[in-house]
């Protein structure tokens, strides 16, 4: 398997899964357990990949209508794709930690906060895609410092000003060092969501850690999730330097 550094200095540009078989996490089968070696050695890799689909249907003049005199100011505008034409959607991944110590907080594009491997939260993001390039994005974890951790929620969200999560086919791809790696799709379709908190992974001791696909759509953005998981952060709006 390719370093990690390659992937950070930019000398890679594609997640290498190293033939492994998969698992793919659905509702009827929503756990895997990563245990051994492969919990506690190595990089844990989290990738978002995603391709945009080609003429989903227009809003209607009532719908429309609706989404203007809506409550929640965040819903995303419906994208016209009258001309059936592919349109670009920033989707983001990210993490929110909370360690064995008790701190807490987020590794996203949003703010800048990429994370560290050496210093907590022994979490890093590769990067800010914002055209779903053949890579995606890669998030590592450090499972060298696995007992740091008490639990991780991988989940996605679409920047201000872009379509709606039903315009993509989104997969959060975890590739453990060894076994198989494990899929996530966002199937599910959710006009007016923002966000989705897509896996949760927990530590469950014993040199294990548990996956649980959680694909929960939020219609809001980070503060949302938090509130439906309990990490217990503070908020504020955040805005992409360009």
């Amino acid at each position: 398997m390719a370093s990690i550094w390659e992937y950070l200095r930019g000398e890679r540009n594609a997640l290498d899964t190293g033939g492994q078989f998969k698992v793919t996490l659905t509702k009827a089968s929503p756990h895997h357990a990563i245990t051994g070696a492969a919990a506690t050695t190595g990089y844990l890799y989290v990738n978002l990949h995603w391709t945009t689909r080609i003429g989903a249907p227009r809003a209607s003049a009532r719908d429309s209508l609706r989404r203007v005199f809506s409550p929640r100011i965040l819903s995303p505008m419906e994208p016209d794709s009258s001309q059936n034409s592919q349109v670009n959607v920033d989707l983001d991944l990210a993490c929110m930690y909370e360690l064995a110590d008790g701190k807490r907080g987020v590794v996203q594009p949003l703010g800048g906060f990429f994370g560290d491997l050496r210093h907590p939260p022994y979490i890093k993001l590769s990067g800010d895609d914002q055209y779903g390039a053949p890579s995606g994005e890669t998030m590592y974890v450090n499972l060298e410092k696995k007992d740091q951790f008490k639990r991780l929620l991988i989940f996605v969200y679409i920047y201000d000003g872009t379509p709606a999560f039903e315009q993509t086919n989104a997969v959060v791809t975890i590739v453990p060092q060894s076994g198989p790696r494990i899929e996530v799709h966002l199937e599910e379709r959710a006009s007016a969501a923002r966000s989705c908190a897509v896996v949760l992974i927990e530590n469950t001791g014993d040199n294990a850690l548990t996956v649980r696909r959680e694909v929960r759509y939020v219609n809001g953005f980070q503060a949302d999730i938090d509130r439906l998981y309990g990490f217990g952060m503070q908020w504020q709006r955040g805005y992409k330097t360009e």
